[in-house]
């Protein structure tokens, strides 16, 4: 592939994920204990034995950064020149946090979680109406401020670095003020591609939950048998399309479907909202935000180290979704930093940590607590159609309770086939963008192999181990990158001290110049 934006990052990358691939592809029965599940099994098992604490602390590490910068006297420096002007309007801006924080995550989860931890709770009994408070409580931790706080970080340093020092668009680059010029050589490719490892296997995993949902849902409204070949297909089907319309060079495309999937979201939310038990929601929603910001502190560090049961629920949730967000942090936090050219540091903070927070809390609520009123009051037993079905079917086991149940379904199952679409139609462009030295329009060649690599590893994950092989992918994928997200820290730090003392010196001078020019 001839193209001199090409760096050595992608070629290594792409070896990498590619000998992945032909590991995946292997029978199991032909490496009984060499399989590709077996040992990222192995692999993830220690991490979170060993480094379960790590994850912990680490995200919790880069909550209270971002309230401080809130708060500290950095918050008045610009992302951009001096000079610079917001691209976006506040409500713009909003939306487009709204958007990259809606996915297919929350579609697949929206319901299933808080009904999931309503009857296996992390402590206290199941099934109970403090346990119902407790899922909820949790839900909001794992969807809330915490992951935000992560995607800020990197969001944060890809901008200042992009729009204030007019550095590449890698992630690299962020962490010149430690390493000098050794980061244009050998370290910095090293640091490039772990970002391009998290990525590729953060996304991957949320392609492989869309594949899941779509054929959970075609099998739940239709009949239509769920098998991996169902799903393989499906992936097949949404590769073709979102690496076409990407070729196609059919960029206006791809935002009018991200503005659809907003509209479809919301009108989805408000039907449920409006047509199910609408005052339940709202006191539901109003008593768990305040237990949420009450309970925060022990929640965020919790690990039960007395308990094997309370800590394998931690394990199984707290873990995942810490590990997940922070591989879908250089995916995520490139979008951000794109959009949020001349906001102050304090404005980007508060508006990245609390609305998107806001939404998620609202969509949470609405639909796992729909779930929830219907299991405990009315004994639909949705949770019968999740413990046989899977995970997958809980948004249309809901939707089947309310009017209009069948469109409902297939608005639903549209919906997620356009998160998946635009999810990796943009994280094409981000792998793009990182493996050609932070070329914001990377080639055709270079998008097409990424939009292939990306769905022949959701598949390949899909068809080793299905949920659990996904989950395990984004533990290992974090790992590495969760100390480079550190690193990236202590540069922030290390810049924002500099370029204190330079506006603090520029501003001494001008007060003496001022001064001299009064006494004369």
């Amino acid at each position: 592939m001839k193209n001199r934006s090409v760096t050595k990052v992608f070629y290594i990358s792409v070896i990498i994920v590619a000998l992945f691939i032909i590991w995946g592809v292997i029978p199991q029965e032909t490496l009984p204990k060499g399989n590709l599940n077996n040992v990222t099994s192995i692999i993830q098992e220690f991490l979170v034995d060993q480094f379960g604490w790590f994850y912990l602390i680490s995200a919790t590490a880069f909550l209270v950064f971002a309230i401080y910068l809130i708060f500290s006297k950095y918050g008045k420096i610009k992302l951009g020149r001096p000079e610079d002007k917001p691209e976006f309007s506040y409500l713009s801006w909003f939306a487009m946090l709204f958007s990259a924080g809606m996915g297919i995550g929350l579609v697949f989860w929206g319901a299933a979680e808080p009904l999931s931890h309503f009857y296996k709770p992390p402590y206290g009994e199941g099934g109970t109406e403090e346990a119902a408070h407790t899922a909820m409580k949790y839900s909001f931790l794992h969807w809330g401020i915490h992951p935000w706080a992560i995607y800020a970080t990197v969001a944060l340093a890809l901008a200042y670095f992009k729009f204030r020092k007019q550095s590449p668009a890698v992630l690299s680059s962020v962490l010149e003020p430690i390493f000098g010029d050794r980061i244009k050589g050998t370290l910095g490719t090293v640091i490039d591609t772990i970002v391009v490892f998290a990525t590729v296997f953060g996304v991957a995993t949320s392609l492989g939950f869309g594949a899941i949902q779509i054929s959970g849902g075609l099998s739940y409204v239709f009949g239509i048998d769920q098998t991996i070949l169902s799903e393989l297909i499906i992936i097949i089907i949404v590769t073709i399309l979102f690496v076409g319309s990407n070729l196609s060079g059919l960029g206006k495309g791809m935002k009018y479907l991200s503005n659809t999937n907003l509209i479809i979201a919301s009108l989805l939310l408000l039907f449920v909202l409006i047509l199910g038990p609408t005052n339940f929601i709202l006191n539901f929603f109003t008593t768990t935000l305040g237990s949420y910001i009450q309970d925060l502190p022990s929640m965020t560090l919790r690990m039960s180290p007395f308990n094997e049961e309370n800590m394998a629920w931690t394990n199984n949730w707290t873990l995942f979704y810490w590990a997940w967000w922070i591989a879908w942090a250089p995916f995520v936090g490139t979008f951000i930093a794109r959009v949020s050219r001349g906001r102050t540091i304090r404005e980007f903070i508060l508006g990245v940590l609390l609305v998107p927070t806001i939404i998620g809390a609202l969509w949470f609520t609405i639909l796992g607590g729909t779930a929830i009123q219907f299991d405990f009051f009315e004994g639909t037993n949705i949770i019968e159609e999740i413990n046989t079905n899977g995970e997958e079917v809980a948004l249309f086991a809901v939707l089947e309770n309310l009017p209009l149940d069948t469109l409902m379904s297939i608005i639903g199952i549209v919906l997620i086939a356009i998160f998946f679409i635009t999810s990796a139609d943009s994280a094409t462009l981000v792998l793009g963008m990182q493996t050609t030295g932070g070329n914001l329009d990377p080639s055709n060649k270079v998008k097409f192999t990424w939009g292939i690599i990306q769905s022949a590893t959701a598949a390949v994950l899909l068809w080793q181990g299905g949920l659990d092989a996904l989950q395990t992918a984004s533990i290992i994928a974090a790992f590495p990158f969760s100390i480079i997200m550190i690193l990236i820290v202590f540069s922030l730090i290390k810049s924002f001290n500099k370029e204190a003392e330079i506006i603090e010196s520029s501003r001494r001078k001008k007060l003496i110049k001022e001064i001299k020019n009064n006494i004369k």
